[in-house]
């Protein structure tokens, strides 16, 4: 067993689809060389959910970048964490409020169980 053991698990509360598409990131954006800009492209997908386990790189640099392409970003806030519980303040309290919505996990699936959103 690792040290980051259960890391890589995705909460059951999310519920995991079998035409989820899964990426294994190379760097801290996840469209960065993953194929995942084009693959919501063809779908017409517009609006996403970010979470992960670093908050100030790899959910920020993902949350960038999908705003830059003119997604809307929606973060669950208690599907994030980080290393540098300072860093993680800072991006919730300041940063993802400038491009983005958050709310819970628990927030997100009301959204899509009521047929406001879209999976």
């Amino acid at each position: 067993m690792t040290q980051f053991a259960g890391w890589t698990e995705i909460m059951p509360a999310l519920r995991v689809q079998p035409s989820d598409y899964r990426i294994t990131k190379q760097s801290p954006g996840a469209f960065t060389g993953t194929g995942l800009a084009e693959w919501l492209s063809d779908r017409q997908v517009s609006q996403i959910v970010v979470s992960g386990v670093a908050t100030g790189t790899g959910v920020e640099t993902t949350a960038r970048q999908a705003y830059e392409d003119g997604l809307n970003v929606t973060f669950a806030i208690d599907a994030i964490t980080d290393m540098d519980p300072l860093v993680h303040a800072n991006c919730v309290e300041r940063t993802f409020r400038r491009f983005g919505e958050t709310g819970s996990i628990d927030d997100v699936m009301q959204l899509i169980d009521n047929g406001s959103a879209v999976r």
